[in-house]
């Protein structure tokens, strides 16, 4: 007779109770087969001692079914990616002394990060716990670790400070903490990881300055320090690296020597690898400089939220690799726009609450997807040359001083999936022919003076909004991922600012696409209400309110079957209420006041 090797059996039970066991907290029925297990393999060899740990007083029966603590020699262990939760036993996984890589990522464990556990691990090279529950310090265990090169502890919830210990792991390559809540200063050991080429601490709420040690960190090609605390000046070595690629220090209270102007010089002058620089929502001021055309390879720059003034570098133009521009929600002015090459790739422009006037610009290259210029002072009519930015999906003009007729012109950018010019002061009708944007899925014309009839065939092509083509027209959101060999990073342009159930509220570029919006308020429109409305099935908001809209109110708005919000209030519409708004189970906001309704 063969006698079966306890061995393989072992690995056998591995692998059956891998996939069941997926918490830290193991079932007493798992506890129980594997006990019996035990005994089976006992009766076929009493030496067999792997087994030994496997007893009733210990409740880790999960790290017996993985077999962890008796992997001597595992070196690489990915459980990334599934439904683990639960806290890490003390030990962990300590006793796998050879481990190289340990990537537990993207799970739901919590507790704190075990200190013996993972202090044991002395080979370990990569070590990743983002996107999991941690909490507590960071124990300082970790930071003797002195083989890392890769430590990614992002996305949790660790607090504390960042000890001065972090500077003895020489031979790390890539730190990730951002997305955290660790306060107090940045230590200035961190200055001792000379090997380091990527710093992300963003999303925290470290404060004080950033440190002179820095400038230490020669290969630094990543930078990545938004969304803190920080205050001071933005030092004058921090753009003399030569390798940096992204530098993000938007969301914080920095700012820089306003007798150097914007900064200095050399940020785009020595900066030729420099792809990312993103310095939002800070204290900055001053003009931009004229010399920012010296960074030929930036591909998203991001100055909004400061208090910038004077007009835009004509040199801006000049940066051929340029994606994504946003300047907004500064104090910007001029009449003047750079005028970009049409093979420039610039496809998200960003220019909303500044103060820029004249014609609205045109000077943009033609494969530009976002163009949004709301908030500031524009005047005069439609330029009838819009028509050659043909691949326009989002056009905002909202909040400015136009005038003049709806162009035909504009009806030629067949892209076009969001239109706002509300708050202008546009006159004349409602051309029909503004169908012929059969993919719009949000348009806001509100706040005008148009006047005329409710264009019967308007709404018949408008197809964007009705449930046959909303899984078919994508790429509304604007959200941007940009990815070297070392890093990768996502951008959103800015929210789209509309009248949502009787406030203005932000829609995220994140999720846009889900939404469907047909706002022509406060204007004069004097018809009846067409019942083809009812065809815009994927309708979430429409608001016809303060026109001169009369007669009934047709049976056929019960149809929008998604509509969250409806107003019709403040016209002239008279009869019942139709019974088919019964069958709006979507609907939170109704308002059919200021009419003369009866029932």
């Amino acid at each position: 007779m063969v006698m079966a090797n306890p061995s393989l059996l072992l690995e056998s039970i591995f692998i059956i109770f891998l996939l069941p066991c997926l918490s830290w907290s193991c079932p007493e029925y798992q506890k129980q087969a594997l006990l019996q297990f035990k005994s089976s393999i006992l009766a076929i060899d009493s030496s067999f001692h792997t087994l030994d740990s496997w007893n009733s007083s210990s409740s880790n029966c999960c790290l017996w079914a993985l077999g962890f603590g008796n992997l001597h020699n595992l070196v690489y262990l990915d459980l990334s990616l599934n439904s683990i939760n639960g806290q890490i036993p003390a030990l962990g996984f300590g006793n796998l002394n050879n481990l190289v890589h340990l990537d537990l990522s993207r799970n739901s464990i919590n507790g704190q990060i075990p200190a013996l556990g993972f202090g044991n691990l002395r080979n370990l090279v990569h070590l990743d716990l983002s996107w999991n529950r941690f909490n507590g310090n960071i124990p300082l265990q970790l930071f003797q670790l002195k083989y890392l090169q890769h430590l990614d502890l992002s996305s949790n919830r660790l607090s504390g400070e960042l000890p001065e210990e972090i500077g003895n792991l020489t031979k790390l390559e890539e730190l990730d903490l951002s997305d955290n809540a660790l306060s107090m200063e940045i230590p200035t050991h961190i200055g001792n990881l000379s090997t380091l080429s990527s710093l992300s601490l963003g999303k925290n709420k470290l404060t004080g300055g950033i440190p002179a040690s820095l400038q230490k960190l020669k290969k630094l090609n990543s930078l990545e320090l938004e969304g803190n605390l920080l205050t001071r000046e933005i030092p004058f070595w921090l753009f003399d690296f030569k390798d940096l690629q992204s530098l993000q220090l938007g969301g914080n209270n920095l700012n820089w020597n306003n007798n150097m102007k914007i900064a200095p010089k050399s940020l785009f002058r020595s900066s030729q690898l420099l792809s990312i620089l993103a310095l939002s929502h800070n204290n900055f001021s001053g003009e931009l400089p004229k010399n920012i055309g010296d960074a030929k390879f930036l591909t998203i720059l991001m100055l909004d939220r400061n208090n910038f003034s004077g007009p835009i570098p004509q040199s801006i133009s000049q940066i051929s690799s340029l994606g994504l521009l946003d300047l907004s929600r500064n104090r910007l002015s001029d009449n003047i726009f750079p005028v970009f090459d049409p093979r420039v790739n610039l496809l998200y422009v960003d220019f909303p609450s500044n103060q820029f006037s004249g014609e609205v610009p045109t000077t943009f290259p033609p494969n530009i997807k976002t163009l949004a210029l709301g908030g500031n002072k524009f005047s005069g009519a439609l330029p009838l040359n819009l028509k050659k930015l043909r691949n326009l999906e989002r056009l905002e003009l909202q909040d400015n001083n136009i005038s003049g007729e709806l162009p035909n012109s504009l009806l030629q950018i067949s892209q076009l999936r969001v239109l706002n010019l509300r708050n202008n002061s546009l006159q004349g009708s409602i051309p029909k022919t503004l169908s012929n944007l059969q993919n719009l899925r949000i348009l806001d014309i509100s706040s005008n003076n148009l006047t005329g009839e409710f264009p019967i065939e308007f709404v018949n092509n408008l197809t964007g909004m009705t449930p046959n083509l909303t899984s078919q027209t994508s790429g509304l959101h604007v959200v941007i991922t940009f990815s070297s060999q070392f890093f990768s990073i996502e951008f959103a342009v800015n929210e789209l600012i509309v009248n949502w159930k009787k406030s203005k509220q932000g829609l995220s570029s994140h999720n846009i696409d889900m939404y469907f919006l047909l706002d022509l308020s406060n204007n004069q429109l004097s018809s009846e209400i067409p019942a083809s409305l009812g065809a815009l099935k994927a309708l979430k908001m429409l608001n016809l309110s303060f026109n001169k809209l009369f007669g009934k109110i047709p049976s056929s708005l019960g149809d929008l079957q998604n509509v969250e919000g409806l107003d019709l209030s403040h016209n002239k519409l008279s009869g019942p209420i139709p019974i088919a708004f019964t069958k709006l189970q979507q609907l939170t906001t109704l308002d059919v006041s200021n009419n003369k309704l009866i029932g």
